[in-house]
């Protein structure tokens, strides 16, 4: 079965959608070209559990506070589960502890988090620009980034308290009047949380299963030998043991679907495709910011164009693990990748 859309439209701003008995569907809006994520409210005996947050941004908890008094019903929020640390996801969990609520989350994810929350930078560090002239940067973008002030984790994420509640893998949780166990996923963000109901056909997917999209899956100057993209394929690898096309997807962005297996399997074949793609285009020594036309479809702007740097090197990265290219020092610190 190829995935489907079970809605033809998302709830507005300040709605909600019921995909289950306890289980509300609601957006939060993102200031970016992907402008939404997808959050979710499961009902509880003390309150509701959030699923998912967005960023800590004044409209953002507008949004929220016409959530909580509207098809919230004036209940308390007793607990935030946060599938991974990205800022779209646990950009208010801070907020809600302040009232009262318990954050759950993976170890990798409150790590992070805690730690870039409180990691404010003025000017570009010399590691990220190092990183930028490693990769072969264009000359006119890392003049503009250079005159930017850089984003900071924490302009868009709460303060994270001291206190959490510790997701790991096999764990079951009782949620929304339902028995849930934890599988964890890698590649878009360590030690990602999914939920799947063992009392119905649910699966809380995060970012870890979106429709058509794919998440970015990149490498950073925090950590510019990392393989993401094959800790992401092993991950699809190991869902597609547990999925069936009978599960109905909750996932970060866009709209529930059904058809796990084929999509999981269409994400496999998308990255190995780009694979193959970018090792043809590797005939002859190229940066990584040289790598784009061979990855993706679409221009890469200055607005994008962080993220296509990340994923280019996290394809070129894979290679290397897979022994298919080798690096070849350039000018000025940049790094030539060839095909062996």
């Amino acid at each position: 079965m190829s995935p489907r859309p079970l809605y033809e439209a998302a709830p507005s701003s300040g709605d909600a959608v019921e995909v289950a008995d306890g289980v509300l569907w609601m957006r939060i809006a993102l200031p970016m070209a992907l402008d939404h994520v997808n959050v979710y409210a499961l009902a509880d005996p003390d309150g509701w559990t959030v699923v998912d947050t967005g960023f800590d941004k004044p409209r953002t908890r507008e949004e929220w506070q016409a959530l909580l008094s509207g098809p919230l019903s004036g209940k308390p929020v007793a607990r935030v589960l946060a599938t991974h640390y990205h800022p779209d996801h646990i950009g208010l969990a801070g907020w809600f502890q302040a009232q009262g609520a318990e954050l759950l989350t993976t170890r990798t994810s409150w790590l992070y988090a805690r730690m870039l929350v409180l990691d404010r930078h003025e000017t570009h560090a010399p590691q990220t620009l190092a990183h930028w002239r490693m990769a072969g940067m264009d000359a006119e973008i890392h003049a503009r980034r250079l005159a930017e002030r850089p984003y900071n984790f924490a302009d868009g994420v709460h303060p994270l308290p001291l206190g959490y509640s510790r997701l790991f893998e096999g764990q079951t949780l009782r949620l929304g009047g339902r028995d849930w166990l934890v599988r964890m996923g890698d590649g878009h963000a360590p030690e990602h949380a999914t939920l799947w109901s063992l009392s119905d056909d649910l699966v809380i997917g995060g970012d870890q299963f979106l429709p058509k999209i794919s998440p970015v899956i990149g490498v950073y100057a925090t950590e510019p030998a990392a393989d993401p993209l094959g800790e992401w394929l092993e991950s699809c690898a190991r869902f597609l043991n547990h999925a069936e096309d009978r599960h109905r997807v909750l996932p970060g962005h866009k709209v529930p679907f059904a058809g796990l297996p084929s999509r999981l399997q269409q994400m496999i074949d998308h990255h190995e495709g780009a694979l193959d793609k970018l090792l043809a285009h590797l005939d002859r020594p190229r940066v990584a910011c040289d790598c784009f036309a061979a990855l993706f479809t679409r221009r890469i702007g200055p607005e994008m164009y962080g993220f296509a740097m990340s994923e280019a090197l996290a394809h070129l990265n894979h290679l290397l693990t897979r022994g298919l290219v080798r690096k070849i020092p350039g000018p000025e610190g940049a790094v030539l990748w060839q095909a062996i």
